[in-house]
């Protein structure tokens, strides 16, 4: 069977959920028995989004091979049994990167380099390369059809049906068909606007999905056929969902997936949805239900959190329960208190995080979950402030804090690796990817993982000082978590607390809705435990 290409791209406006529709349809038809692959090509001229801030992209969503990429990525992984790699995301940066390179090395003399067909050919090759092993490969082109920046993957996109035969290749559009009050109607203008738009460039599309905050009816599907030059059984409603993990059961009861591999020409079975329809089940309608408060500084960009939020999810759909999220600002909690938002909600978490805005708050949220006896769960700069508040309240050391926000000083019990003394690019030079974790019996991590060794991805720079290991454990807390030569802390807890565990790494980069990550599922179920003693 000849390998076939899914081009996804969007259009009217940005967060229309194309990674979503990409992880949909991928879930769907690897369902169906076909090995698939998905990648997105992002238009921004950074390398990766490792230097990104949060609040303009989103989380930084950590592969297995140290990668930095696109937080989409953590939604193909979710839905789909696809390890990501880092030829799964590129962007114009890596293209124009590789291409300057070969030009300075030679491999174009006697050529004038330009976008066509230099660019275009190089995001072809990356096309090709993460296709190279599977029957299917899904491509998500980032941004809107009209950016500037977008071009070159859309003329790349175009070239492709030519290059590989019309019978492999299926473009999909997902668009917006706004509801407006004011006249109490759907509108399709913006939907047709930005078909002509994409058929300018020369992309017809073989499939709309349309997206809506209530049913579209068929005579909407069919106006919209009608001016886009397709029929009406492909235009897709796209309808606002439930649960983010509705959405493949969605368009599967539209016949997408059916359609996709009849217009592919490919034979698959049948498909069987029974789990997609438990984790629904479990989401939407839970029987229990308990509040964990996240503390944070990116809590105005919930996308900041994606992967941490769903893992939570995830969480709740192992305990049957709806896991409720209170986002507290750690810089208002720093300024003003506000103990009552810590009171009212039956778990506290302090996710990951850069620089020092905001960081005694965390703390004061910290000390609060460790008196106060509430499940507590530090991943990342949540477990290294866990240290800062252990060593200044519990052994005494009140000036401690980490080299990331103090320079100089005695009691620096949070310090920089060794290896990464001397850096001075930010880009990927931190301890990035998947490392193996030593877990130690008899304890609350061992319980959890069932397990004396574990793998886990980390994105961070700064570590546990070995200096101060003796000293944590002689006020009882227990390094439950090292590395493979014992100089780095992964894992620790307090045994006295009913749940207090910091992790260096980030483990909600691994959970899936079908297999929560164990961290999340214990840590729900403590939440649990707490809210039914509150």
């Amino acid at each position: 069977m000849k390998k076939k290409f899914i081009f996804v791209t969007g259009g009217v406006a940005s967060s229309l959920g194309k990674g979503i529709s990409a992880a949909s349809i991928g879930a769907l038809l690897e369902n169906r028995g076909l090995t698939i692959t998905l990648q997105k090509l992002d238009p921004y001229i950074n390398i990766d989004p490792g230097t990104m801030s949060p609040f303009q992209h989103g989380e930084v969503f950590v592969l297995d091979d140290g990668s930095e990429t696109d937080l989409d990525l953590g939604h193909y992984e979710r839905f789909t049994s696809v390890k990501m790699t880092r030829i799964n995301n590129f962007t114009t940066g890596r293209i124009y990167h590789s291409v300057i390179q070969k030009e300075r090395r030679g491999d174009y003399l006697g050529q004038t380099v330009q976008v066509i067909p230099h660019i275009t050919d190089e995001i072809k090759r990356s096309i090709h390369e993460v296709a190279k092993d599977v029957d299917l490969a899904i491509i998500e082109i980032g941004g809107t059809v009209g950016d500037i920046e977008s071009l070159p993957f859309l003329e790349a996109i175009r070239q492709f049906k030519a290059d590989v035969g019309h019978e492999n290749v299926c473009y999909i559009h997902v668009t917006l068909v706004p509801f407006i009050d004011s006249s109490g109607e759907l509108k399709t203008k913006p939907t047709q606007h930005s078909v002509k738009e994409l058929r300018e460039i020369g992309i017809q599309p073989d499939f709309l999905l349309c997206r809506t905050d209530r049913p579209l009816s068929q005579e909407l599907k069919d106006k919209i056929a009608l001016f886009c030059n397709l029929t009406a059984d492909r235009v897709i409603n796209a309808k606002d969902a439930r649960t983010i993990y509705e959405v493949p059961l969605i368009f599967h009861q539209q016949g997408l997936d059916e359609k996709l591999v009849e217009h592919l020409n490919m034979w698959t079975a049948k498909p069987n949805l029974s789990v997609w329809v438990q984790v629904v089940e479990r989401v939407c309608a839970p029987k229990r239900e308990t509040t964990v408060g996240i503390v944070g500084k990116y809590v105005n960009l919930r996308d900041s959190y994606k992967s941490l939020g769903e893992a939570l999810i995830h969480g709740g759909i192992a305990n049957d329960c709806r896991v409720n999220l209170t986002y507290i600002d750690s810089e208002e909690l720093q300024q003003h208190g506000h103990e009552k938002m810590l009171r009212d909600v039956h778990s506290i978490l302090v996710p990951g995080g850069f620089g020092d805005r905001g960081i005694e708050g965390k703390i004061t949220a910290i000390q609060y979950a460790r008196e106060h006896r509430k499940p507590f769960f530090g991943i990342c700069l949540g477990m290294q402030l866990a240290v800062v508040e252990f060593v200044r309240h519990v052994a005494g050391l009140k000036a401690a804090n980490s080299r990331e926000f103090l320079q100089a000083g005695e009691q620096l019990v949070i310090d920089l690796m060794h290896d990464q003394h001397g850096v001075t690019e930010k880009g990927g030079t931190m301890r990035l990817g998947s490392y193996p974790c030593r877990i130690q019996p008899n304890t609350l991590a061992s319980r959890i993982f069932e397990a004396e060794e574990i793998h886990e991805r980390h994105r961070h720079r700064y570590e546990v000082s070995p200096n101060f290991h003796e000293a944590l454990k002689s006020h009882g807390l227990v390094l439950s978590g090292l590395s493979p030569d014992r100089r780095l802390v992964e894992v620790l807890e307090l045994p006295d607390h009913p749940w207090f565990l910091g992790c260096q790494f980030h483990p909600e980069f691994k959970s899936k809705p079908f297999r929560p990550h164990p961290l999340f599922a214990s840590f729900v179920a403590a939440s649990l435990s707490a809210h039914s003693q509150s």
